[in-house]
Parts: C-alpha cells; structure tokens; sequence
C-alpha cells in the first residue's frame, strides 16, 4: 500500500552535491520528486539516483523561459499538488503530516504560503528577514512563476525574485524552511553579484516602459509599486542597510545580524550601479539609432 503523500516535489539544482541528500532526505514521504539539472558535474545526479529521485535536464535559452516555469509547463506531474524546493532548504519533520492535512483538507484554496528562516554564519537569523513568506506548495494547474522581462538578465537559470502568483485563495503552513542559503560570505557575494543583474534589467526595463509581459494579482502588485516607490529614494544603499538592521532589529542577532545587513547594502548599491550602466547604454543605442534614420522621406 503507498503511503506517500500525493505531493509532486519538484528540486531546481546545478553542482549541488554538498546540499541535495540532506534536501532530498526532508521529502522522502513525497509521492514523486523531481530533480531539474542544468548539467552538473559535481556528482548531484548520481545522488539523486540513489535516492530515488527523477532526474530531468534543463537546457537554458539565456531568456525565458527559466527552469522551475519549464519543469511546470513540461515534467509529466501524477499528482495536483506541486511543491517547490531548492536544493539548499530543509524541512522539519513535521512537514510529512501538515503537508498530508493540507492538501486533504484543501477545499478551494489553491495554494500555501511557507515561512523560511535564514542560517548566516553558522546560525539562524531571528529578526534580519524574519519573517520571510513564500508560496511553495500549490496546485499544478493554478500556480506559475511571473514573468517580468523578456531580456538577458545574466542572473542565472532559476527563478530567485519572481513569485508564484496562484489563481485562487491561499493559506498558510505551521511548519517552516530553514534556508542555508549562504554557507559562507564568498557564497553570498557571487550569488548577490547575479541578483543585482536581474533587479538591474527588471528596474531598468521598468524605467524605459518596457513591453514585458507580467502576471498580476493584488499582492503582487502592491509588493511591487513599493520597490518602485523605494527606486525613486535617494541613498537606497544606506536605507536598505537601515532596513534590514534597525526596521527588522536585524541588530538583535548580534555581530551576525550587521554583517547581513552591511552585506544588504552592498547588494543595493549594485542593484543602483548596474541599473544606471544600463539604463546609460541604452539611451545610447536610441540615440545612435535615431542618428542613422532619415530626416525625411525621400520623394518618389
């Protein structure tokens, strides 16, 4: 008799030999998992193996679509609900009977809302982005990734920013994730290098009226009219710092706690150099454009 919970996982992974047996370990009660790899050399497909996962290969076209969309529109799912999970979070134990009720006792929500907690220098940050929510567990056919530009981001092949957007009411799950996101400070720095990308071709995109195609729901939206506004603010770098260390007490986690939000504010002033080049670059290819189009028509 199968006793596994009838949720479909689905783990986005490259070179993630040091994090996925301990990831895959926390879903082993899942009906199926799937394993989405960009290629990896590090020995991550063997492990998934051994471990009873499916593992799918994902080729990047450098635009869209990005690997956690493409593994919904194209892996043959058995089951309605889908969870999403990188390959450097864990779930408590716990998670195999709430993640059993919630999706028995649905009814007609068409999503979960799961809370992460954050590991930074060896241990979890209690307040710097504590709270932090994101929609993982949903139905197959009423969820899927935004999409906010068309362009070359330069920031990878998973979705990191954009959000599930799910049509129909949500919920919330007891059990949290804890995040080892940034085994160290090196890890950090190379991941928020990339990030930055992507916030710079979105903000840029957004400045110059862009025709990208986005997913719209209220809070989505609302999420996003606030870092428009906060676009517009000066000394962004200094205010995302202050944000994260005095508005969320990031300083009540100690010396670890400053570092995550010195390290924020770097990030943030990236984010505002790299929209600048851009946003620079491209009024110049306009400009240079404009400049080889004729004055007038010539007569016939």
């Amino acid at each position: 008799m199968n006793t596994r919970i009838p949720v479909s996982v689905i783990v986005p992974i490259k070179n993630e030999a040091a994090n996925l047996p301990r990831c895959l370990d926390c879903v082993k009660w899942a009906d199926e998992i799937f394993v989405v790899d960009s290629q990896s050399t590090d020995g991550s497909i063997a492990i998934a193996q051994q471990r009873g996962a499916q593992v799918v290969q994902f080729e990047f076209n450098g635009t869209w679509p990005k690997k956690k969309n493409w593994a919904l529109e194209h892996l043959s799912l058995r089951n309605e609900w889908i969870f999403i999970l990188d390959a450097d979070e864990v779930l408590p134990p716990p998670a195999e009977a709430e993640f059993a009720k919630a999706v028995t006792d649905a009814g007609d929500i068409a999503g979960y809302w799961i809370n992460r907690r954050f590991m930074f220098m060896g241990r979890w940050l209690r307040y710097a982005y504590y709270p932090n929510w994101n929609l993982r567990l949903f139905r197959h056919a009423l969820g899927r990734y935004e999409k906010l530009t068309d362009a070359p981001t330069n920031s990878g092949d998973n979705e990191v920013h954009e959000h599930v957007l799910v049509s129909g009411r949500t919920g919330k799950l007891n059990v949290e994730i804890d995040h080892y996101a940034f085994p160290s400070i090196d890890v950090f720095v190379e991941k928020h290098n990339r990030y930055s990308n992507w916030e710079a071709r979105v903000a840029a995109d957004a400045r110059l009226n862009s025709s990208s195609e986005k997913i719209g729901s209220q809070v989505v939206n609302r999420r996003r009219k606030l870092k428009t506004l906060s676009q517009r603010l000066p000394f962004r770098p200094l205010l995302r710092f202050l944000y994260v260390y005095i508005w969320q007490k990031g300083f009540l986690d100690g010396a670890e706690g400053y570092y995550f939000a010195r390290l924020h504010g770097f990030y943030e002033f990236l984010s505002v150099a790299k929209t600048r080049e851009l946003l620079k670059q491209r009024r110049a290819d306009r400009a240079n454009s404009m400049e080889g189009r004729p004055l007038c028509r010539p007569k016939n």
